[in-house]
């Protein structure tokens, strides 16, 4: 895992300030290179002075950064960054504002050559305070790009009321109840807190949200989208857990947005960590558990129209 490349997929509805975000991205002095793959360079209005030297589709910025415009296929660009290995730290891939993230997260998982060399290190999706409640009702890519995320920007928060902000918050909550929330004017927020957040990590949520896996905590839930968080106090038997897993995003995976867990095996010393895009799965182990931590095991779904008493059952069933 470690000498993957991270990948961040920078998601959002048109206009909610995604190029405002890169912009920042592209011109901080934080000292990293990234390789940016965006949809149209023509969109962007990245400033002409940050492009350096520049072909066909590769433009060299003056911090260091790469700029690829998605003209040609996701894969082949990667594959070509590829190449370039050693010239930059990260990826970051912008989607248009239209898109829903799946087909770009889940490249991460199925092109062998590019699950080999980069990892899916977060969704990051920026969200318009103001119209993000109308986008809920009318384009089911905005709710997608909400359920996708492991971290949402809630922008343009100087323009809607206290509580105006409050109910926007709590739309967000109801389709996704686990990814880090910042708000934010002009998407100014530190760096750090949207590249290279190894969101893989559930750890990272439970620091953030203590009570993530308590049951009933999941106080709102949006009509259509759930959210499900099954937790095992103790081990999972591999050969019952792997299947079951595995099964499961086979035949829910249209209804699967998202899935993540980390699971004790007996008599392995590191956790293993999973992550899914719809029917995609990748897992590796990572991270001793701590002398004296509890061994406990916990997963986690987004969807829709899943059976949530199934999911609680079947993987409890998979109990060492």
């Amino acid at each position: 895992m470690t000498d993957k490349i991270p990948v961040t997929v920078l998601t959002g509805y048109l206009g909610a300030g995604k190029t405002t975000l890169l912009n920042r991205i592209l011109t901080e002095p934080h000292g990293k290179r990234y390789a940016v793959i965006v949809n149209e360079f023509g969109e962007i209005g990245i400033d002409n002075e940050l492009v350096v030297g520049a072909d066909e589709e590769v433009f060299e910025m003056n911090n260091g950064c790469i700029c690829c415009t998605v003209r040609g296929d996701l894969i082949r660009i990667l594959d070509g960054l590829m190449k370039r290995k050693g010239k930059f730290d990260a990826i970051i891939v912008e989607t248009t504002g239209l898109a829903d993230p799946a087909p770009v997260a889940q490249t991460f998982f199925m092109d062998q050559d590019v699950s080999d060399a980069a990892r899916l290190d977060a969704v990051v999706t920026v969200a318009d305070a103001k119209w993000l409640s109308d986008r809920l009702k009318d384009a089911p890519e905005a709710k997608n790009q909400i359920a996708f995320a492991d971290v949402i920007i809630l922008n343009k928060i100087d323009l809607v009321t206290a509580d105006e902000l409050a109910e926007v918050e709590a739309r967000i909550r109801a389709i996704n109840p686990y990814a880090r929330l910042h708000r934010t004017q002009n998407c100014s927020l530190p760096i750090a807190e949207v590249l290279d957040r190894n969101a893989f990590d559930l750890d990272r949520i439970i620091e953030i949200e203590p009570d993530f896996l308590e049951e009933g905590h999941h106080h709102h839930h949006d009509e259509e989208m759930q959210s499900i968080s099954v937790k095992l106090d103790g081990e999972v038997d591999p050969e019952k857990f792997m299947p079951w897993i595995s099964n499961l995003t086979q035949v829910e995976g249209p209804n699967i947005l998202r899935c993540k867990g980390i699971v004790a095996f007996p008599d392995e010393p590191k956790r293993f960590v999973f992550q899914g895009v719809h029917m995609i799965l990748d897992g590796d182990v990572q991270g001793d558990w701590k002398p004296g931590e509890k061994r406990s095991s916990r997963v986690v779904f987004i969807g829709r129209d899943l059976n949530e008493k199934a999911i609680k059952e079947g993987f409890l069933a998979t109990a060492a």
